[in-house]
């Protein structure tokens, strides 16, 4: 693989891999779990906070070990057990539970924007990851180009919203403060189910570590990337819902997954509607490319230490393009079947539980490492320290504590299935 990847292309794929389908969705979800306009942005305003304070600390470790991908992390601090089955949860649940809950919801609003019968809609998911998949295989570089251009186009129905939004001379009071529940509703639940909820909107940031061997100046851009990402995404994300919640009364966005439309006509009008619904498929489209770009990655790097059946394949790039061809294979044959099989909610939820597992043990790395290898140098240092750290500690353990509280047997199987690596981990390692 070469150094071929700049700052803005890696910027760009933070922000492309973030902003998808979460910021205009989950709004109809989070209203429902929290009921009411002041917990809906305070989660939102939380799972910003948390996710900064996570990409600061992992944002060290990334530019302090000169490894491909957050794998290798966890690889480096507590045993290569770990850093495996991070990389096994990434590969058969992270990468194509993203692809494929991403490619759904484009494939409904793909239907739904030219009055297709909706029973295509999955046909237009599976399309749609063939299609990108055929893009990636020309080669990374013009992959991570088109990402960029693609995250400028998606910022674009985003601003609109908010900018037009901001002269609406017509807002709905939107209560801020206090911060309560909606009647019915605990103040734990609805702050936990929503916070889950908000956290997949921010879900993505962490895979831009898997392009860590071809970033042209990884201790300084990477760290960069992550952390100037995150900031933007989080403004872009409060202000974009709070213009939701002043257009549409409260209950007109429970549960409405058309929301982002809905608001569109009221602020454009019809046609305006359409083109940003337009321009939201754009988003959706650049979010799924960029999980694509990085997720093929996942499978190449676990089979460059032979960890995979078939590594001496897996772990081959096309000698013309860079391109880990048999791992995009893998990721988007797994992302396909949860195309037919799955549910948007569930699966998200499901990558957020288990992701959210592993991000806390990479929090609590930097911490094992500052005391394990003091002689580290670290180009970048996490600021506040220990306090950021602690920040994003106690925040995922609350979401996965939460997560195995509120969703039981949701959370269940996501441990099943990163387990189910175990016996693949240990046949390997015994015939290496």
């Amino acid at each position: 693989m070469k150094r071929q990847i700049s700052f803005t292309q890696a910027l760009a794929t933070v922000v492309g891999s973030v902003i998808g389908a979460g910021v205009f969705f989950k709004i109809g979800t989070i209203t429902a779990q929290t009921g009411s306009t002041s917990m809906t942005l305070f989660v939102w305003v939380l799972a910003g906070i948390i996710s900064i304070a996570s990409g600061l600390t992992v944002s060290e470790i990334a530019a302090s070990l000169k490894v491909n991908g957050a794998i290798k992390y966890l690889d480096y601090t507590y045993g290569s057990v770990w850093g495996f089955l991070f990389g096994w949860a990434q590969m058969v649940i992270y990468f194509p539970a993203q692809i494929g809950a991403l490619s759904s919801i484009f494939g409904v609003q793909f239907v739904s924007l030219f009055n297709i019968p909706s029973q295509f809609s999955n046909l237009i998911a599976i399309l749609l990851v063939l299609f990108l998949f055929g893009i990636n295989l020309i080669g990374t570089k013009f992959s991570s180009k088109m990402q960029s251009v693609i995250t400028v186009l998606k910022i674009i129905p985003i601003f609109l919203i908010i900018l037009w939004g901001f002269f609406n001379q017509n807002k709905i009071s939107t209560p801020i403060l206090p911060v309560t529940t909606g009647a019915g509703i605990s103040f734990g639940n609805g702050l936990s189910q929503g916070l889950l909820s908000a956290l997949f909107a921010f879900e993505g940031w962490i895979v831009v570590t898997n392009l860590a061997n071809e970033v042209k100046h990884p201790d300084k851009d990477l760290s960069g990337a992550i952390i100037g990402g995150l900031s933007l995404i989080t403004v872009i994300y409060v202000l974009i819902n709070y213009t939701f919640l002043t257009v549409l009364p409260l209950d007109k966005i429970v549960n409405n997954n058309n929301t982002a439309f809905e608001v569109s006509i009221q602020l454009f009008g019809q046609l305006g509607g359409k083109l940003v619904t337009i321009g939201i498929l754009i988003s959706v489209y650049g979010a799924v490319n960029a999980f694509m770009l990085t997720g093929m990655r996942t499978p190449y790097i676990l089979a460059q230490d032979n960890l995979l059946p078939f590594s001496n394949k897996i772990g081959k790039t096309n000698i013309h393009t860079g391109v880990p061809i048999v791992g995009a294979i893998i990721v988007n044959t797994i992302a396909i079947v949860m195309i037919i099989l799955g549910n948007f909610t569930v699966l998200t939820d499901m990558l957020v539980f288990v992701m959210w597992t592993f991000n806390t043990m990479l929090s609590v790395a930097t911490l094992i490492l500052r005391k394990r290898d003091p002689e580290l140098i670290r180009p970048f240092k996490v600021p506040w320290y220990p306090i950021i750290p602690l920040i994003s500690i106690l925040g995922g353990i609350f979401i996965v504590v939460s997560t195995i509280i509120n969703q039981f047997i949701l959370s269940m199987i996501g441990i099943f299935l990163t387990l189910l690596g175990l016996p693949i981990y240990y046949y390997k390692r015994k015939n290496n």
